[in-house]
């Protein structure tokens, strides 16, 4: 059975002050089963590692080398270093921001899964390619080209339909679950038991007004939440919904 996830990512938000949003989420993440992670800056996963109870810290990047001449970069193993334990890896912002392709997205997963940490890699289409009906052909190849050969269960896929991200529009419940049932079959039939075992979560624009329906969804095993994850109240709200799921 795949453990449920709710994973946050704070981009380009937070300070150490606002670490102390992570004491408030302690108690929603004792509350029941579901995996809580959440993805602060890279200079704040230091300081939140370890810091609340049942919260595991990620990042949301990293390089595809372990080490060398590039700066302003940080590499899977530095981030491992630092206290975390996943990392985000192809997020539409960083697809779009800077132009990362699927084989760059597919190094850095490597990385990842090289460093002992668990990679989210996520997916997903713009708004021209959805209405274009070209959603499944998308995030087909993106699966392909962005997930490793060897990859296990334990990797995460995250479906971000690009055009949902920060927009307050979310797609038809139908639209989510053909598009996870897709990627289920996917991952399966590429990498067998492994590919069954693989969480998929949802992104873009989960709220705790729509969590609840989101996660009755077939093959939905919880969340990656942007702006409602900066505090408590409203993710502590979207762990007890993936709770009761």
């Amino acid at each position: 059975m795949r453990r449920k996830l709710a994973a946050g990512n704070w981009k380009m938000n937070g300070s150490q002050a606002a670490l102390a949003e992570l004491d408030a989420m302690a108690p929603y993440a004792a509350a029941g089963d579901a995996e809580v992670l959440i993805c602060p800056p890279a200079p704040l996963i230091a300081v939140a590692a370890g810091r609340a109870a049942g919260i595991a810290v990620g990042a949301q990047d990293c390089h595809a080398n372990a080490s060398g001449a590039h700066t302003g970069d940080v590499s899977a193993p530095i981030l491992a270093d630092a206290g975390a334990t996943h990392v985000i890896t192809g997020h539409s912002e960083r697809r779009t921001d800077h132009g990362e392709t699927d084989a760059d997205v597919a190094a850095k997963t490597q990385a990842v899964l090289d460093a002992g940490l668990v990679a989210v890699v996520c997916v997903g289409e713009t708004l021209e390619e959805r209405e274009s009906g070209k959603t499944l052909d998308v995030v087909g190849t993106q699966l392909a080209g962005s997930i490793p050969e060897g990859a296990t269960a334990a990797l995460v896929v995250a479906y971000e339909p690009v055009w949902a991200i920060g927009t307050g529009k979310v797609p038809t419940l139908q639209q989510i679950g053909e598009v996870h049932a897709f990627m289920r079959a996917e991952l399966v039939a590429r990498f067998g038991e492994a590919g069954d075992g693989m969480r998929l979560l949802y992104g873009g624009s989960v709220k705790p007004g729509n969590a609840t329906e989101i996660f009755a969804v077939s093959n939905v095993d919880g969340a990656l939440v942007g702006g409602a994850s900066l505090k408590a109240a409203d993710f502590g709200a979207i762990i007890d919904a993936l709770n009761a799921a």
